[in-house]
């Protein structure tokens, strides 16, 4: 039988099928870049110009004057060594590793116990988890000034307790001895809730059949958590203390509100003597406080690098 079926050919003006696929794999990638035109605006716009200025602001010598009109000097790090020569860039540098140590310990220690708790899934545990998130949503005037009047020397709650158990009174407040210790206090009560959560979303993702296993092994409660609860939430608890490092940093708003950095020092950290150089006084200097502030930028990115490079060690082993 003749096939009457006439060949198929190609339209002259019709695209090479290499040539369709090229040009709907550039369209795909435009398409890519155009999503991600918003992303790296915001990024340059909230995060690329902040830093750029406050990096120009630590290598000038600004004042009012030029502070408005522009014509700084470049004094390139006359400001570092401004800032690294004063007596106070050591102890602000203390009381920062101080306020920040003792915050992640027990703000990880005790949203670790109270996760590991939570996790039992009693009745209302929903309930009071929910509670727990209080101090975490409050704003942090809100908290620094509740605190503030908590651990008051005459009127506070926290000394007419002690006084009911024969304590003498402390000054909370207005001593070089307790001034560190109250605004640490504050900030592991504000921070406790956040570490609650995430580690307690950890735990939720943990098998329970390694738990069961564990049990039939004969292991008890302090070896399933040594063993089994502690390791497998080392990913999260890394995640976890990182956030909690650079928010620490930069910690600010408890500690001016309840003892403006004093008395005489005493709780001046890094974050708060950045502010009393550019605005606690008539005279601001612009150029060492940006200075400090990029000396907290630089340990907030030293503790990234390190998180980084601990993620990679434990993927390559």
């Amino acid at each position: 039988m003749q096939d009457i079926r006439e060949p198929v050919t190609a339209r002259p003006d019709a695209p090479a099928p290499g040539r369709a696929g090229r040009e709907r794999r550039r369209r795909q990638q435009l398409l890519a870049w155009a999503f991600l035109v918003p992303l790296v605006a915001y990024l340059v716009l909230c995060y690329g110009y902040p830093l750029a200025t406050n990096l120009d602001l630590s290598f000038r010598n600004y004042t009012v004057r030029t502070f408005v009109h522009g014509g700084a000097p470049l004094v390139w790090f006359d400001n570092y060594a401004t800032v690294f020569t004063d007596p106070t860039f050591r102890t602000a540098l203390f009381d920062t590793v101080v306020f920040t140590a003792a915050s992640l310990l027990f703000q990880y220690g005790i949203g670790l116990a109270m996760a590991v708790f939570f996790a039992r899934n009693f009745r209302l545990g929903p309930t009071l988890r929910a509670l727990f998130l209080v101090p975490w949503l409050l704003p942090l005037i809100v908290s620094g000034s509740t605190w503030a009047w908590l651990l008051n020397s005459e009127s506070g709650v926290v000394n007419s307790v002690l006084g009911w158990f024969g304590a003498g009174r402390i000054d909370w407040l207005t001593s070089p001895s307790w001034a560190l210790v109250s605004v640490i206090v504050a900030n592991i009560w504000i921070g406790v809730p956040f570490n609650l959560v995430v580690l307690h979303s950890g735990l939720q993702n943990i098998p329970g059949e390694v738990y069961e296993a564990a049990s039939l092994d004969g292991a008890g409660a302090w070896q399933r958590f040594r063993l089994i609860t502690f390791p497998l939430l080392r990913p999260v608890s890394a995640i976890t203390l990182l956030l909690g490092l650079v928010y620490t940093l930069k910690v600010f708003d408890v500690i001016w509100i309840m003892t403006k950095g004093g008395p005489g020092g005493s709780s001046t950290t890094l974050a708060t003597w950045s502010y009393q150089l550019g605005f606690g006084s008539m005279l601001p200097r612009f150029g060492p406080s940006a200075a400090v502030g990029n000396v907290l930028i630089l340990l907030a990115l030293a503790a990234g690098l390190l998180y980084v490079r601990a993620q990679r060690r434990q993927e390559e082993a």
